[in-house]
């Protein structure tokens, strides 16, 4: 056994196929979500079991499917590959014990993961993971008398997110639709989706390659220079893209400009509460950008902010009726919906707000600025940082911070997640965390000064050592 390499970060296990990911390590996490499952659900309801396009995926599905059906349970077995928010949207609709999705998201080709979803469709929450690594080690016997079946999740998907967007007003949207699924889990859902509806597509790279074209499967502007490059070709177009298992989202606008999530998130606010009546709070974690806040306190509309990480936005979005939750990685979902990030869904809404706008994507984008009268400038950088640079950072930022960063005082400290530092004057914070998917310590700045930002930055380092 290996429990100990076993670790669950913000979003399951991820580790490198053959080393860390392998079907012993499988085993073990599979049958403690037996185990956590036939406590908490009892053995009628049925367990799901999904993957993505990445390399084996598959393969560990169908070895998992058979040890949940080998203790008793019934299993639904994926018959392709499934974005997770779809997986997530049936272990809702079809009443089950949860799902199994195996997936590594926007990680590296060599990476697989695998994630456990309970019924209510989100994130599993720290609690339920403590619980699952509770259970690691501990024998399941097999009684052999349960069964896997195979299901497809795109009509009951489908037909849910037609409730929640207006196709019939997505076809007066003048611009080209151009889109990128990186070779990965979004291909054949979302440009399927619009072909429904008579809505046309030009898309790239939509085949299943393990290695991704040698890139991440992750939608941020590096890996999007194709996609921009048709955007242009096919002006006036808006480019979409997903990552690997369809749950993030990226847009490129009309000039082949990146569109931050903060925008996104910015824009569909605002197009939520003009023109579809949402009601609720907005979800945003620590890391959100302010200008959520004063689009917010424009409409009048309360804001809850989360430590970072969709199972805390899906937490908060499932105790307060919600017009949107979203996280500043690119990941977003609205009350409607489910309380799991779903890149296909952000895709659409953004979409409609073009359609009920009438106006495109780059002028939506100048419109949310001109609504404040300010543009904010945000920006993260990642250190990589020696365990014993990681423990004195810790104490330094935690527990005897600074109380001004060049020039500017710290007005109020936040440690819901790291430690956050609002400075004087409400236009400027700075977050200090440590990633819960990688050995990194991020260190996000929001100014409405660039030349702040890197003089703020330079400061840290030099603090850090």
């Amino acid at each position: 056994m290996t429990i100990e390499d076993i670790k669950f970060g913000t979003d399951g296990f991820r580790a490198i196929v053959g080393d860390k990911f392998n079907f012993e390590n499988v085993e073990l996490i599979t049958k403690s979500v037996a185990i956590y499952a036939e406590k908490h659900y009892g053995m009628n309801k049925p367990i799901l079991v999904g993957y993505d396009t990445r390399n084996m995926a598959d393969e560990f599905a169908e070895f998992s499917a058979k040890i949940l059906a080998d203790v008793g349970f019934r299993v639904m077995l994926s018959e392709s590959y499934i974005p997770t928010p779809a997986l997530a949207y049936c272990a809702k609709k079809f009443d089950t014990a949860g799902a199994l999705m195996f997936t590594a998201s926007h990680n590296p080709p060599e990476y697989c993961g695998i994630k456990y979803i309970p019924d209510y469709a989100g994130p599993a929450t720290s609690q339920i993971t403590d619980e699952l690594i509770e259970n690691l080690g501990v024998d399941v016997p097999a009684v052999g008398d349960g069964k896997i079946e195979k299901f497809c999740a795109k009509e009951e998907y489908f037909k849910h997110l037609k409730t929640i967007i207006d196709f019939e007003k997505i076809k007066s949207v003048r611009e080209t639709i151009c889109f990128d699924p990186l070779y990965a889990t979004a291909n054949g859902w979302f440009d399927e989706i619009l072909k429904e509806f008579g809505i046309g597509t030009k898309i790239i790279h939509n085949w299943r390659d393990t290695l991704f074209g040698g890139n991440m499967p992750e939608p941020k502007e590096q890996y999007l220079g194709e996609l921009k490059d048709l955007v242009l070709k096919n002006a006036p177009a808006v480019g979409f893209s997903n990552d690997g298992d369809a749950d993030r989202y990226a847009m490129i606008d009309e000039n082949g400009s990146f569109v931050t999530p903060n925008e996104v998130m910015a824009i569909l606010l605002n197009h939520l509460l003009k023109y579809k009546n949402a009601k609720g709070v907005l979800v945003k974690t620590v890391a959100g950008s302010l200008i959520l806040d004063k689009i917010a306190q424009h409409y009048g509309v309360g804001v809850v902010e989360t430590a970072v990480g969709f199972k805390h936005v899906g937490e908060a979005m499932r105790n307060n009726q919600t017009v949107i939750g979203g996280e500043e990685s690119g990941g977003l979902s609205v009350g409607s919906h489910i309380p799991e990030k779903d890149g296909i869904l952000a895709n659409l809404l953004m979409l409609e707000a073009i359609a009920y706008s009438g106006k495109e994507l780059r002028i939506l984008r100048k419109e949310i600025n001109d609504i404040l009268g300010i543009k904010f400038i945000n920006k993260r950088f990642d250190l990589r940082l020696s365990e014993e640079k990681k423990s004195e950072a810790l104490n330094l930022f935690l527990n005897n911070y600074p109380k001004e960063f060049c020039g500017k005082k710290v007005v109020k400290a936040d440690k819901k997640d790291g430690i956050k530092f609002y400075l004087e004057g409400g236009n400027d914070w700075i977050l200090i965390r440590f990633s819960g998917t990688e050995p990194l310590l991020r260190i996000y700045f929001e100014s409405l000064d660039l030349a702040y930002i890197e003089k703020a930055y330079e400061e840290i380092c030099e603090m850090i050592g």
